[in-house]
């Protein structure tokens, strides 16, 4: 009975001290964007070159969240939509015009954002383990929002003071998240409409897809 009010009293310390403590994006973030019509898929990714200072990212992001009660995270993920590329200009060029998203025009327009507002998952994050959760947000692409959940896997990584030391030239802290989503929406719940030229080409239906590493400020 006292070894195990021993070790309660060991672990409260440890409990007590848990946080709300805010994560920013890396470079190596990415987002992805598929369509699949019946006569092509189309795919755009989104991302930044190594290297490329926080205030330049192409998916930029800040989450701010308690490892101990993930379920309270709170946060925003903006993706340039300038930056989306599918392996074709013409049609990269296509995509950003009046037609479709129309970047140039507004803020509102050149951004595809998510806000975080609430994560359904069972229990805390623990280090080393990949847990899955249900995001639940909003996607505005457009200046058009839309109420989503995303499937979600999230992968707390804890670095030990010699790997920190090995990483932090890459941008890593000792406390890490990965996280990988995805979900689905459509250019109509974005006021856009595909044209009926390109039907068979471009679905209406699209595919969201992220892989974001936050790391601890």
């Amino acid at each position: 009975m006292m070894k195990l009010a021993l070790l309660v009293a060991l672990l409260l310390p440890t409990v007590a001290a848990a946080e709300p403590a805010t994560y920013t994006t890396l470079h190596t973030s990415r987002a992805t964007f598929k369509t699949e019509a019946p006569l092509e898929t189309m795919v755009g990714t989104v991302g930044s070159p190594s290297g490329t200072p926080y205030e330049q990212l192409s998916v930029q992001g800040k989450i701010v969240v308690d490892t101990a009660k993930p379920q309270e995270a709170k946060g925003t993920i903006r993706v340039d939509m300038n930056n989306v590329r599918t392996g074709i200009d013409r049609r990269d060029a296509h995509m950003r015009s009046k037609d479709f998203l129309d970047t140039e025009a507004s803020e509102a327009n050149r951004y595809a954002v998510f806000e975080i507002k609430n994560i359904e998952v069972a229990g805390p994050l623990q280090p080393g383990k990949e847990t899955p959760a249900k995001v639940r947000g909003t996607f505005t692409v457009r200046g058009k929002p839309y109420e989503t959940v995303a499937d979600a896997l999230i992968t707390y990584i804890k670095l030990t003071p010699e790997q920190v030391e090995a990483q932090k030239r890459f941008g890593f802290t000792a406390d890490n998240l990965r996280v990988k989503a995805k979900f689905a929406t459509k250019f109509t719940n974005h006021n856009m409409q595909v044209p009926q030229i390109l039907i068979l080409k471009v679905s209406d239906d699209i595919q969201v897809e992220t892989d974001l590493i936050l790391v601890r400020q």
